[in-house]
Formats: C-alpha cells, structure tokens, sequence
C-alpha cells in the first residue's frame, strides 16, 4: 500500500501552506508545527515531510528550532528540505534530528557534491527534490526556472545509489486539482529501482487510491489535510488496512 506522507511548510516557526510555491499567496493553519506534528504521530503515521520555506528563500536552514522541537516530542522519521545548499547546512540537519534530507537546488547546481552526498550518507539518507513545471526543473524554492529535463536530472545520479525522488509538480501545487497522475506514473515504469514519491495537487482520498492502484509507493499530502479535504480519521483508516 502507498504510504501517506503530510507535509509540514515552516515560514517564521508557523505552519503554512503556499499556492504554486507562491509567498505572496501564504496561509497560516497553526503557530505550532509541533502540535500538528504531533496530531500526525497520533493515528499511526510514521513519517513527516517538512519543508524550511525560510530556508529555501535564504538558501540556508532557518526553523531548526521547530525541527528540534519535533524531535524531541514525537518519533517521526522526519525529511527535511529547504536551505540545504551545502555541507554545513547538511550537518546542521541532521544534528538536529532529520532523518533524511531532501536536496534540490544543490543536486542541478552542485552535482558532483550532491553525488559525494549520496555516497556518504546512501540513498536512504539523501533525497533528490526534483520539483517540476512540465518535465523542467526549478530550483531556488521555485523562484528559478531551469532548462534541465526531470529524466536527465534522475538518470545523471541514478549510478550513485539515488533511490528516492519527490518529485513536485509546481503547476499542480496547493490547487487541490489532483496530481499530474501519467507523470508519476511515467516515472515509476521508467525507475522501478527507486520511489518516486509524489507531491502536488492531491485533493482526496480517491487521489490517493489512484494513486496506489498504479503501485505508486509514497505520496505526500499537505493542503487537502488543512483545508479538510483528506481527514485524520479518513487516514487513519487507510493505515489500519496496511
């Protein structure tokens, strides 16, 4: 079964969410991101994606309190992103309790150090964030678009252990429309060695079934919790199937 992932974005120390990445088009839905952390842990969810949006702005890590806090209050596996553009920044992380880093930015313009990265730490430890308008990549928390093709990105690490990509459909983002469903399911057929995990435009339970039915491996859902189109107890349904 597909694994739910939510998604915590951190501007300031609050929970927020943006629409197609945009910072002018910002919601805070709490002031505590441990609480909402923790809500998660509670119905049997064991991972959380968070996303530094600070960072990702200031191109170096910004919450780490709020990752320290969660930390040390659940026992969530935790993937962050954001700021990550070097290896100070990787080590903070990870210090401060990450599991896994989600490295972007660094992986179009650094690749030969994301490729040190990967063997250093493993596929386990290292995610690529390949986030996406059409198949071109953008990088800088969304505000640089690349001509940098998602399947030439993928192939250039794919030798090195890659074996995880959350792959973020920009277009798709925070419209609540549904995924980009043959995108990912294109992605899946041509890397079966690595999750391809999605991101973008999931709007309800039905999406995430679709989702599973192509034997899609993990998905990460963010503003459909908030904006209650996806509830806990509808999760928490879902993980007593497993």
């Amino acid at each position: 079964m597909i694994e739910i992932i939510p998604a915590i974005d951190i501007i300031d120390g609050k929970c927020v969410r943006l629409t197609q990445g945009n910072y002018l088009c910002k919601k805070i839905y709490s002031d505590n991101p441990v609480n909402i952390a923790g809500s998660f842990e509670d119905i049997g969810l064991r991972r959380i994606h968070i996303v530094d949006l600070d960072g990702a702005k200031a191109s170096s890590p910004v919450n780490l309190e709020s990752l320290e806090k969660i930390v040390s209050s659940t026992s969530l596996d935790i993937e962050w992103g954001g700021g990550i553009k070097n290896r100070t920044a990787l080590k903070n992380i990870f210090e401060c309790g990450a599991n896994r880093a989600i490295c972007g930015s660094i992986a179009v313009n650094k690749p030969e150090l994301f490729i040190e990265w990967l063997q250093e730490f493993n596929g386990e430890h290292i995610i690529l964030g390949a986030d996406v308008n059409g198949r071109m990549i953008s990088v800088n928390g969304w505000q640089e678009q690349t001509q940098i093709d998602l399947y030439d990105l993928i192939d250039r690490f794919v030798p090195y252990g890659l074996s995880q990509v959350i792959c973020t459909d920009i277009s798709k983002d925070g419209m609540l429309q549904g995924p980009s469903f043959e995108l990912y399911d294109g992605l899946q057929s041509r890397y079966p060695d690595i999750d391809i995990i999605v991101s973008g435009g999931i709007n309800s339970m039905q999406d995430v079934f679709e989702l599973n039915a192509m034997k899609l491996r993990k998905v990460i859902v963010g503003k459909a919790i908030y904006e209650k189109k996806i509830t806990l107890k509808e999760i928490e349904k879902w993980l007593q199937n497993e």
